[in-house]
């Protein structure tokens, strides 16, 4: 089975839309099938056998069925499943598998960062053990329409997919697609650098209609943040560094995540490194602290 589908987890009609709407625009663009799916959690009492047969899922069953409707409505293949695991997390990263996803879009809604989590306990752990590439989108703000796609550079392979990512837009909206990086200081060297990274990155956006490369100085977050401002969605890659938690999407990251102007999407390419792997190596540097 080939890697051709977008896997949109679903839970709340209010905010399924929001999502869906960036679904359609990638699918249709990269020629994906969308996977709408729902997890149903379920009581460790309760065997997954037996929930089947005795949970009502009446409610998302009619979540998944008008959100594959809605997708159809604009052309783009979709399909719906429920799911029932033990939880959301494990639920999601067992469909990926199964249905051979080559990427899941997640919703985030932006909420405080709490002590040992992330962007939220399921997202984390998604973005941890998905085998596939992993989008979150902030859905705690209206989408407007898409005329401009903001893509901070920073190289990399998570920056390449982020600039994939805002050409698909881009294509679908007609759009135009600003790459920005940010220096400490404007010397001939520092700036020569920054402008060979835009020009090396440019061409993993694709055809687009207008690209702008911009080289800005001062603070990282602030000044991405504050170009957000001119956009109406902003594309980040997650920071490159290692396999631990506290790194899933690295500061610069989530905090332009939380703070940046109109629709945010961070993105995270699938590194091949078995979970197994990921938890010694983890444990083995947290037991160095303890």
């Amino acid at each position: 089975m080939s890697a051709d589908r977008l896997l949109v987890p679903v839970a709340n009609p209010e905010t399924a839309d929001r999502l869906l709407d960036t679904a359609v625009d990638l699918a249709a663009d990269r020629d994906l099938e969308l996977l709408v799916l729902s997890v149903v959690t379920v009581p460790m009492q309760l065997s997954l056998s037996q929930a089947r047969t005795s949970l009502e899922t009446g409610d998302r069953e009619e979540l998944v069925d008008d959100a594959v409707d809605r997708v159809r409505g604009y052309g783009v293949d979709a399909s719906g499943r429920i799911r029932f695991a033990r939880s959301v997390a494990s639920g999601i990263c067992g469909v990926t598998t199964d249905a051979d996803a080559e990427v899941v879009l997640l919703g985030w809604r932006g909420q405080p960062r709490r002590r040992d989590v992330v962007l939220g306990s399921h997202i984390d752990a998604v973005l941890e053990d998905a085998p596939s590439d992993v989008l979150v989108e902030r859905i705690d703000r209206d989408r407007e329409s898409v005329s401009s796609v903001l893509v901070p550079v920073a190289g990399g392979p998570n920056t390449r997919l982020a600039a994939s990512i805002a050409g698909s837009l881009a294509r679908t909206h007609d759009a135009r697609v600003e790459l920005l990086t940010v220096v400490s200081d404007r010397t001939e060297t520092v700036v020569g650098d920054a402008r060979d990274l835009l020009t090396r990155t440019s061409p993993e956006l694709g055809a687009v209609s207008s690209v702008e490369e911009t080289v800005l100085e001062g603070p990282v977050v602030e000044t991405i943040v504050e170009r957000s401002e001119r956009h109406d969605v902003t594309v980040v890659g997650a920071a490159e560094g290692g396999l631990f938690r506290r790194v899933l999407v690295g500061d610069v990251p989530e905090t332009i995540g939380r703070e940046a102007d109109g629709t945010v999407l961070m993105v995270k390419r699938h590194e091949p490194v078995s979970s197994a792997l990921r938890r010694r190596a983890r444990d083995r540097v947290g037991s160095l602290f303890r």
